[in-house]
């Protein structure tokens, strides 16, 4: 069976198998976070987004070839609960947007802005900074050159929207501004969304419903 992205706490990984690039996805914790182990296929080099929780589940994931960084997308707290244990535990440098690091209890070894690159063995992921859900939330955007791009969206997009902002109309106008121009605005219909919590979808999905989700606020 090819992959679908459906996971669910205490069951199996499903791993998305690209040319260069190898992509492991596991739910974990009360919250059903999502983390995802990328490997490149030419290096085996490993970066790890967000340890959001259950720590060996996670380095049981990992593996023996360990990990060499590990990404958190935002500052709330079911998206680095497992982080001091991983980090200890495989001595991954820590990545996380400039604004939000000071939210995560771990320290973070390299603040990210918009445009930054984050590297794993021969393939490259693009920062892209989204205001409005936290301060400094992080997407990572990797522009796979034999297909679509593929899109780690946090908590900044799902299935049927965009990430909670508490109500906030200023968060909302923000997050959902930074989406459009950053992720709908630059990447095609058929970019692949993974988010922090629950099933994948396409940028071309959720796109006819732009208009819909600025006019209910939410």
């Amino acid at each position: 069976m090819g992959y679908s992205g459906a996971v669910k706490v205490g069951g199996a990984a499903d791993v998305h198998e690209l040319t260069d690039l190898m992509i492991s996805k596991v739910a974990v914790g009360r919250m059903d976070n999502n983390a995802y182990v990328l490997r490149c296929r030419a290096t085996d080099e490993q970066l790890l987004i967000d340890a959001a929780a259950e720590p060996r589940t996670l380095l049981a994931l990992i593996g023996d070839s360990g990990i060499t960084s590990v990404v958190t997308t935002h500052q709330h707290g079911d998206h680095w609960g497992a982080l001091r244990e991983v980090v200890e535990a495989t001595g991954a440098r820590t990545y996380a947007g400039r604004y939000d690091a000071e939210g995560i209890p771990v320290p973070t070894d390299v603040l990210l802005d918009d445009g930054d690159t984050v590297t794993v063995g021969r393939v490259e992921l693009t920062a892209r900074h989204l205001t409005g859900h936290t301060p400094g939330s992080i997407a990572l955007v990797y522009d796979d050159p034999h297909g679509a791009p593929h899109v780690f969206t946090g908590d900044c997009l799902f299935p049927g929207g965009i990430g909670n902002t508490w109500g906030d109309a200023e968060r909302f106008t923000s997050l959902l501004d930074d989406v459009e121009t950053k992720l709908f605005g630059a990447l095609p219909d058929e970019t692949w969304v993974y988010p922090g919590h629950g099933n994948d979808t396409t940028l071309g999905a959720e796109r006819p419903h732009l208009a819909e989700w600025r006019k209910r606020g939410w």
